[in-house]
Parts: structure tokens; sequence; C-alpha cells
């Protein structure tokens, strides 16, 4: 006999299925709840509902357990690599090398973006929010490729319209860089990896020829890999909810960026930094602000401590404080902000007070830190986090179109005036 959960409205019972996950995740499917009774649910910011059923990513946030289409997080940042995780996401297995082979030549082929779209770069000011340009281009690339507007294209055009996204991202987000800091574009070099290819397009200079640094790009490999997907996030069900329209796959992503650019989401890194320089700036003593984070009545919180998800340790910090010890380490980098991130970082791992909550350093502590030593700056960070995350964002708008689900359309509780005559200008008090 299947699961059922009872709800009495007005004296009369009524019965919704129970659903069970493959990790016994349990869900009360309230599908038909309007349809039978004419009562919705009320749920702020959605924290208790589901939007889909989905197989790409399993989070535990009580465990610490986080993993991609059943492999965990550990194995894949150890062992693999972001195209690797990319096609996992996307196509449900990991690749064979024929499989890679082709994806990587692929992608290889579509790195390059119009010539034209340098106009746009060029209508954008100095010091344009980088977020803001990546939104803006993502968008437009729709227009450079008309065919993929049509809902109903085929298996091989959604195909090249999601390796020519996760080819062009890396390039455009090099050009927003360069547009910042006045120095000259580079083209893609396709002889490198797709992490070495985007280091050497944000690094390298017509005159020089780039070394990519195989410490730095193993750590940007792992900084993808942990942001690559994370459930439905805010930014992920953007994607989802756009797509559900039927728009096509560069404005449903463009979308995401816009979400993920929140401070509340994928800028929560670059606020670990700000809270650093302000510690520096202010020039009191660390333990003050220590102080200050344990007293309840004060409004000062340690940004890129515990975790709204994760109760326990952040599982993606385990894997990147090592590569953060290893950038700095191999980069010799001595900045006064990053060492006060490292006191932090002891206090927190070993004070009472945070272990006892789970405060621990999570990946937006460490991702920012090693951003800082990379040398990029803060209103870039979160243009970083939207290049790792791009595999799950196309991996879950696949997932929702090829499920047919319906468009996204919530309800409310209107709480409004009730229907009232209206009043000529003239006789308005």
């Amino acid at each position: 006999m299947s699961e059922t959960a009872r709800i009495i409205l007005e004296g009369q019972e009524y019965e919704f299925p129970v659903l069970t996950g493959s990790e016994n995740e349990k869900a009360i499917d309230i599908s038909k709840l309007r349809g039978t009774t004419g009562y919705i649910t009320l749920d702020p910011g959605f924290k208790n509902t589901g939007s889909t059923q989905s197989g790409i990513t399993y989070l535990d946030g009580e465990n610490g357990v986080l993993r991609y289409r059943g492999y965990s997080i550990e194995e894949l940042a150890e062992k693999a690599s972001f195209m690797e995780v990319a096609y996992l996401l996307i196509y449900g297995e990991l690749p064979n090398k024929e499989q890679l082979d082709y994806f990587n030549d692929s992608i290889t082929h579509h790195t390059l973006v119009h010539e034209n779209m340098k106009r746009f770069f060029e209508a954008f000011p100095l010091g344009a929010h980088p977020m803001g340009m990546l939104s803006s281009m993502v968008a437009s690339l729709s227009t450079f490729y008309p065919e993929s507007q049509n809902p109903n294209r085929d298996i091989t055009d959604i195909e090249k319209t999601m390796h020519r996204l996760i080819a062009k991202m890396p390039t455009l987000a090099a050009q927003a860089y360069k547009h910042n800091t006045g120095l000259p574009t580079m083209y893609p070099k396709n002889d490198l990896s797709y992490v070495g290819n985007f280091m050497h397009m944000m690094w390298g200079v017509p005159s020089e020829d780039y070394k990519v640094d195989p410490v730095i790009e193993s750590a940007l490999n792992k900084l993808f890999i942990l942001h690559a997907d994370h459930e439905q996030n805010c930014s992920t069900s953007t994607v989802r909810v756009v797509g559900s329209s039927q728009a096509n796959l560069y404005s449903s992503v463009s979308a995401g960026i816009a979400a993920l650019w929140g401070p509340l989401h994928g800028g929560a890194n670059q606020a670990v930094i700000e809270m650093l320089e302000a510690i520096r700036a202010e020039g009191t003593p660390l333990q003050s602000w220590i102080d200050r984070a344990k007293d309840k009545t004060d409004s000062f919180r340690l940004m890129g401590f515990g975790h709204r998800v994760y109760k326990n340790f952040d599982p993606r910090a385990r894997i990147i404080k090592k590569a953060a010890d290893d950038v700095l380490a191999q980069l010799g980098v001595n900045d006064p902000v990053l060492d006060i991130a490292k006191q932090l970082e002891e206090v927190a791992l070993n004070d009472e007070y945070f272990v006892q909550r789970g405060l621990y350093p999570n990946v937006d502590f460490y991702s920012g830190i090693i951003y800082r030593a990379l040398g990029i700056p803060t209103d870039m960070f979160t243009v970083m986090f939207a290049l790792g995350r791009l595999p799950g964002w196309i991996g879950q708008w696949k997932e929702m179109t090829e499920n047919r689900e319906p468009i996204g359309r919530p309800r409310q509780v209107y709480t409004g005036a009730t229907q009232r005559a209206f009043v000529a200008l003239n006789d308005r008090a």
C-alpha cells in the first residue's frame, strides 16, 4: 500500500501521495491540492517546496554530503577534470575517452565570439560591473544564433547551443576583465585545456607567450568543479523557471547570471574580501571582531563562515582549503588581508563557540582567498562562480526541457484592498 498524507480542511479529509526519492527523501505531492481543495500552500522563499524531481545533484546539508549524479564531490574534485564533470552533469554519465575527445573538440571549435560583440563591450562604461556585462553578452548570443530561439529545434541544434555556450563563456568573461583593465583582448588558444585557455585569455598579453602555472590551473579546475551545481538554489531555479517558458538557453542562463549576482548568493566570496579589507582598515585587534561575531546584539557577522544549507562542515571547503594553501605557497603572496584571513581561519577551526555552531570556513571563504591571491578584482569573483556553475545550469535546463515540465507559475495569498469603486479625480480627498 502506497504511503499518503492526510489534510483536513473545513472538516473534510483529503489524501495526497507521499513520494520517496532515491536517497530516501520524503515529499508530499500537492500538485493537485488547489484543484481538489481550492487551497494553496504558503511557503515564502520556497524553503519547504520541491519544484521538481531531479536526477542531477544530491545534497544532504545535515551530514555534509554533495554528489553529482551519484559521484561524491570529493572524488570528482580529486580525480576529474572540469570538462569531465561538465559532461557528467549534462549527459548523466562520466564520458569515456571517445566521448570526452568529441566533447572537448566540439567546445574548442566554438571558443571564438563574433567580432561585432567587441562593439558591445566598447559601449559599456569603464568600470562597468563584469556580471552586468556577462549577463548582457550571454543574452545577446541568441541574436547571433537565431535558430536557438526555436523551441522545437532538434537535438543536434540543442547540443550545439550547449557546447557554444560552454565554449564562449570564458571568452566573454575574460573580455569583460580586459575591458575594465584597459588591456588588449586575447583570443582563445585552443591547444590549452579549458581552464588553461581561460587563464591565457585573462592574464596573457600579445607580446608574450603565456605559461600556464599547473598549481593555479589545478586550483581553478577544482573551484569550477566545486561550483558546478548545487541543487535547486536561487540561480538554478531561475534558469529552470525562465526555461520553462521555452525561452532559449542563452536567455535562461543570462537570467541565472543575474540571480547569481546578488550578495546573498554568488556574491558571498566578494563579501568575504570586503569584510577582511574592512577589518584591516579599522586597525583594531582581530579578537575584537571575534567578540563582536559572538555578540548576539551586534549586527556584525563573519562572512564566509557557516552555510545556510550545510549544518556541519561544507564538504567543498575541505577540498579547496588545500588548493588555497598550494596557491599561496606557489605565489609567495605577501598580503596583510590574506594574513587576517589565515588568522580568522585558525580561530574558527579551534574556538569552541564556532565549532559547536558549525561555523567553519566555507567554500566562499577559501575561493575568495584564492581569487585575491591571483589578483582577480573582487567584482570578478562572481563571474568566476558563474563559469563553474554553467554546466550545472545547462544540465538543469536540459533536464527540465526533456521532462516537458510545465511553465513555472507560483501562486500567492492576496492581501490588498477588496473591490472598490473608481473615484473621479476631482472627488478624491
